[in-house]
């Protein structure tokens, strides 16, 4: 999860929660507020119904039983008055209670205001009911619109925490894509600060630029140093390399001297590989090629075929080339052939005499893989996973080998996006797949 979904996250969360704390505790109230509101209204009409008594109501509500007042006909009120015994000290205590009452056939629900009074030295019993239906409609409506209200303002969090997040965190995300993500060559980085009223982000940009500088400078400094190298190493082999031809044309050199001045031939031709191996490495990685070429992937493995012809008949490996997509690739003409060759050499030095090595290809949703499947010696999964490694041999006894070829493959992938996958079984053989991106090349189907 990133920051911006983190930071929106958590503000929705904590506005969230005091949300449906705050609706919890107005559902749990309404029950009290309505039964506090719906008292206060009974204490009220009881002080009006004293008030107004006569001895002609009070017979009338007593001798007729009538429970209703005049003014309400939906019965949502009632009245009942009961002459009790004048036995004792006068219970003055308003009490109220909740109960269901018939009145003429309906039975309600009501709220019940109980009191006692004197009235012409008698004693009464006023029962002054509400009916709680209405009530408990409200209550239901309230509650409805209560949780319409809390799931509507928690979207409206959501929304507007993401919408917040992304607008506070944008110069970040800019910062981020155009300072690191898409810096491939540090000598053509951008110092330009991206715009941002926010303190930390200004110094975050400030920090990626200073150390961009740093990284410039030693990049520079390498790109400086392998080019010394290179040149003062190979120099020096080249002179010894001419020497030691030049005394082998000699006519007095004993047999013994001659497989000396070989070996050193030798070692001095393993050592001219080596350096500049690593030199293709260093300029690769450091991405001193240009890519503009059309490189046709077909075309290039019947040009590579033709290059190791010989190398295959001699060790009588049959070639099988089943690639059928005529694919071009946009990318460096002389490392894609360097790719494919060093891929197709291994298949034929690590093959056992008289194996296979088949070419095919197929369109797989947005990319065109190249698979080069042979039946060599094949590899242990820690070879496998260290494959790309600088030095590291498939066979540790074969001399031959120097353990670039495949990281020299991987510095052109890299250099070009491009995917390699490895499978490979001990004696089985290898299968090796390289997909390139059909979106930002072009393809065409013979």
């Amino acid at each position: 999860m990133n920051l911006q979904a983190k930071f929106a996250l958590y503000n929705a969360i904590t506005k969230i929660t005091v949300i449906l704390v705050l609706g919890l505790i107005i559902l749990l109230s309404l029950e009290t507020i309505s039964s506090n509101h719906l008292d206060a209204r009974l204490k009220k009409k009881r002080l009006k119904v004293i008030e107004h008594l006569n001895e002609k109501e009070i017979d009338s509500l007593v001798n007729n039983h009538q429970s209703f007042t005049d003014y309400n006909i939906l019965k949502e009120e009632f009245i009942v008055l009961t002459e009790i015994k004048n036995v004792g000290k006068i219970d003055s205590t308003i009490t109220f209670n909740t109960d269901r009452r018939e009145i003429e056939g309906d039975v309600e629900i009501y709220r019940i205001l109980n009191d006692q009074f004197e009235f012409s030295n008698k004693r009464y019993k006023l029962e002054l009911g509400e009916t709680m239906t209405s009530m408990v409609t409200i209550k239901k409506t309230i509650r409805f619109y209560t949780l319409i209200v809390l799931i509507i303002a928690s979207l409206i969090t959501l929304i507007t925490d993401f919408a917040f997040a992304n607008f506070i965190l944008k110069p970040f995300y800019k910062i981020i894509d155009q300072k690191i993500n898409k810096v491939n060559d540090p000598t053509h980085y951008n110092y330009t600060n991206i715009p941002t009223n926010t303190k930390d982000f200004k110094i975050l940009d400030n920090s990626i630029n200073s150390l961009m500088r740093k990284i410039a400078d030693l990049f520079l400094l390498e790109k400086q140093f392998i080019a010394n190298v290179s040149h003062e190493l190979l120099t020096p082999i080249s002179i010894l390399s001419t020497r030691l031809e030049n005394i082998l044309d000699s006519e007095n050199l004993t047999l013994e001297h001659e497989q000396k001045i070989f070996a050193s031939l030798k070692t001095l031709n393993r050592l001219k590989i080596i350096i500049n191996s690593l030199l293709l490495i260093s300029k690769v990685e450091n991405e001193q090629y240009i890519k503009q070429d059309e490189v046709s992937i077909k075309q290039k493995l019947i040009d590579i075929y033709e290059d190791l012809e010989d190398r295959i008949t001699d060790k009588a490996i049959i070639y099988i080339n089943h690639v059928k997509e005529d694919f071009s690739f946009i990318g460096n003409q002389a490392l894609i052939h360097t790719l494919l060759i060093n891929i197709i050499n291994n298949a034929i030095k690590y093959n056992v005499k008289g194996g296979t090595i088949t070419l095919s290809d197929e369109i797989k949703a947005e990319n065109y893989i190249l698979t080069i499947a042979d039946t060599g010696i094949g590899m242990e999964k820690e070879i496998i996973r260290n494959a790309f490694k600088r030095f590291e041999r498939a066979n540790p006894d074969n001399e031959e080998s120097f353990g670039l070829g495949l990281a020299i493959v991987n510095s052109i992938a890299k250099f070009h996006q491009l995917k390699i996958n490895i499978h490979s079984e001990i004696n089985k053989g290898s299968i090796i797949q390289i997909e390139f991106p059909i979106l930002r090349n072009f393809i065409k189907t013979s």
